[in-house]
């Protein structure tokens, strides 16, 4: 198991800090390990107190863990003040382990997480020990003073960083220039490259400190460096456009949507697979099943049963349907559709199933929906729709579908 270490502040909220670093170790299979440096009292809204951990103690928490389990890289995130640095910097000097550093400065809400007095501290004890710095535009105009406004600029302020202030390599993240594209630039033996990926919509709070952590989990298991920030970046691009919508201020990125999404898709696969084998060779063309309602956004997100037997991702257009009732009744996840029926739906309502025939937006999840030319019968999951639809005397093959 490798292992990987943040010296970082904790975030009471859980979408920065060390809290979206452990979570980003998990989803790489690294075990993460954790020099607390300060508490914050925040939440999406804002930062509204910090309590500085002694620099004695941040010391002894990366001695602790260094001295015994080991530690295959590091990264540095909110430091506060010199003190907590010179401790931080002694340490990473003594077990020289390699060290990403996020030089936190300012909070996604605002709130300084680093004392200006700080500031010449970090670009001393701490700049110099790093195998990479990850300064988003506004940490890299105050590391080189370099003012920011273009990717020539940010290429100017990566290569200051790395030659002038000691680190081995600077990338500065684009997300902040407002370009058509989010463009990072790394300076890195003595030449740059870009990454760059569309700007999605998404939750933002923590990309920061999740961004570093990739990196830093990838350097842990082996990856050079390089190819390191290039997994960090795809990781980041999706923790974003899979946020999660909590708080009424910046959401936070979601790390888990890494790992949960292939997850998610082998276990839809597998399940109407199992459905499949018990229909005892019949092979309807009616199921279909989606990914949760946090990460089913297109019909490549929607798997169908075919008439083949088969079972792949990209449903047909009909999937668009089921696609709209997750938005109301996110537990409905599968659904088979039939051709409308004035006495199916009769026999459905004297069954006790709920039957919706206009607007989505009752209270209780209906078991069928009915549209102009074809009846929509829903369940949590495949094995819950195909036992409505034998309930309902109906055999999938038997009915003229829309797909």
């Amino acid at each position: 198991m490798r292992t990987a270490l943040t010296i970082a502040g904790s975030d009471s909220g859980g979408g920065a800090g060390i809290e979206a670093d452990l979570k980003t170790f998990s989803a790489f299979g690294v075990h993460g390990l954790v020099a607390i440096t300060s508490v914050t009292a925040q939440n999406t809204m804002g930062v509204s107190a910090i309590h500085d951990i002694p620099p004695e103690v941040v010391r002894e928490q990366i001695e602790a863990v260094a001295c015994d389990i080991g530690v295959d890289a590091a990264k540095t995130g909110m430091l506060s003040n010199s003190g907590i640095i010179r401790a931080v910097s002694k340490a990473v000097k003594k077990h020289g382990f390699p060290l990403v550093v996020d030089p936190v400065m300012i909070a996604k809400s605002g709130a300084q997480l680093l004392r200006e007095e700080a500031v010449d501290a970090l670009i001393k004890h701490i700049i110099p020990l790093a195998k990479l710095v990850t300064p988003n535009r506004y940490e890299a105009e105050k590391l080189s003073g370099i003012g920011i406004e273009s990717l020539e600029d940010a290429r100017r302020a990566a290569r200051l960083i790395a030659e002038e202030l000691g680190a081995e390599a600077v990338i500065v993240k684009g997300g902040h220039l407002r370009l058509s594209e989010a463009v990072d630039v790394l300076y890195h033996n003595g030449r740059f490259r870009e990454y760059r990926a569309p700007f999605v919509e998404g939750c933002t709070h923590g990309t920061g400190c999740s961004f570093s952590a990739a990196i830093t989990a990838n350097l842990a298991k082996g990856y050079a460096l390089e190819e390191a920030v290039g997994i960090a970046k795809e990781f980041i691009t999706t923790g974003i456009k899979y946020g999660a919508r909590i708080g009424r201020g910046h959401c936070p990125v979601n790390q888990n949507a890494w790992i949960e999404i292939p997850a998610e898709r082998w276990r839809v696969l597998s399940e109407l697979r199992n459905v499949a084998a018990g229909l005892d060779g019949v092979r309807p063309r009616v199921f279909l099943y989606a990914l949760p309602a946090l990460y089913a956004r297109s019909r490549d997100d929607v798997a169908v049963l075919t008439g083949r037997g088969t079972v792949e991702f990209g449903a047909p257009e009909s999937a668009a349907a089921l696609l709209e009732v997750m938005k109301t009744y996110p537990e409905l996840r599968s659904a088979a559709e039939l051709e409308y029926s004035e006495e199916l739906i009769e026999r459905a309502r004297n069954m006790g199933f709920t039957v919706l025939e206009h607007d989505l937006g009752e209270e209780k999840a209906p078991d069928l929906i009915c549209g102009k030319s074809s009846l929509l019968i829903l369940g949590r999951d495949p094995a819950e729709v195909l036992e409505k639809v034998r309930r309902l005397g109906m055999s999938p093959t038997r009915s003229k579908l829309k797909f």
